[in-house]
C-alpha cells in the first residue's frame, strides 16, 4: 500500500484499488508472462501516475494498492471465490488455480487486510471534518470486441449528490455521449471498497472511471489531472462543501 499527504485537510480523500502491479516474490510473478503482467488484468492502467498528481493539486490524501489485483482484487468481498480470479478477461492465472484455504487467507492477511484497515484508520483519524471520497479506476477502450465511447464514467449506487455533481460538470464538459452514468461498468454489491469505507460512513463519494487511452503515459496522466481536479473543486462547490 502506498499512502500520501496523510493527514490532509482537504475534504477529498482518495483510494485507487487498482493502481499498482507488484507480486509477492513468493508467487513467481504467478507464473505469467511479463506482457501479460502489464495488460488491464493486473492493474487500472494510468492511475498510478493520475492518483499522485491529483492528490498533490487538491491537497488531499492518497491511499493506493501497490498489488496488482491479480494476487487479490481490493474492491472485492475476499470471501467472493473472484477476489482471486482464476480467469480475467480469457487469460488463464496458473498460480491461482486450486488455491488452498491458508493460501487465499495468507494474500488476504498479507495485502487486503493492511489496505482496508489503512483507509478506516485514517478516516478515524478526520473526525467530523467533511470528507467525499473518490474511487479512481481506469477502463479499457475496448472489451468483448466492443468499442467504448466514453471518456469518463461516473459509478454510484443510491443517493450520492457528489456523484451526481461531478456527472453533469463533465458532460457539460465533454458532453453527454462520451461520459457515462454507471457505464462502462455499474456499481453494484459485487463492489466492495465505496460501499464500506463511504456509504457504510454516511460519507459522499465518487467511482470515476478513465479511458485508458488518455492515460498512456505520464503526459496523459498530467493533462487527465489537469481536466479532472478542477472539475472536482467545482463539484465541491456545487453541494455546498
Amino acid at each position: 500500500m502506498i499512502a500520501r499527504n496523510r493527514g490532509a485537510d482537504s475534504p477529498f480523500f482518495l483510494i485507487a484499488d487498482h493502481a499498482g502491479q507488484e507480486i509477492p516474490l513468493n508467487l513467481n510473478n504467478l507464473q505469467l508472462s511479463h506482457s501479460e503482467r502489464q495488460r488491464h488484468i493486473a492493474l487500472d492502467i494510468g492511475i498510478a501516475g493520475l492518483g499522485p498528481i491529483l492528490s498533490d493539486d487538491l491537497g488531499a490524501c492518497l491511499f493506493a494498492q501497490r498489488y496488482s489485483r491479480l494476487v487479490i482484487d481490493c474492491n472485492r468481498n475476499p470471501q467472493r471465490r473472484d477476489a482471486i480470479c482464476e480467469v480475467s478477461d480469457g487469460t488463464v492465472i496458473p498460480a491461482n488455480l486450486e488455491l488452498k484455504p491458508q493460501e487465499r487467507q495468507a494474500r488476504i492477511d498479507e495485502i487486503f487486510t493492511p489496505y482496508h484497515d489503512a483507509i478506516d484508520a485514517e478516516l478515524d483519524a478526520r473526525g467530523d471534518r467533511p470528507t467525499v471520497m473518490v474511487a479512481l479506476h481506469s477502463f479499457t477502450p475496448s472489451m468483448a470486441g466492443h468499442d467504448r465511447p466514453w471518456r469518463y464514467g461516473v459509478l454510484h449506487l443510491g443517493a450520492s449528490p457528489f456523484s451526481d455533481a461531478m456527472l453533469a460538470r463533465l458532460r457539460e464538459t465533454f458532453g453527454p455521449e462520451v461520459v457515462g452514468d454507471n457505464q462502462p461498468y455499474r456499481m453494484d454489491d459485487i463492489d466492495y471498497s465505496i460501499p464500506r469505507h463511504a456509504i457504510g460512513r454516511g460519507l459522499d463519494y465518487l467511482e470515476l472511471e478513465v479511458r485508458q487511452d488518455l492515460m498512456a503515459d505520464p503526459a496523459g496522466e498530467a493533462a487527465v489531472a489537469a481536466q479532472i481536479a478542477p472539475l472536482l473543486r467545482a463539484a465541491l462547490s456545487d453541494i455546498g462543501l
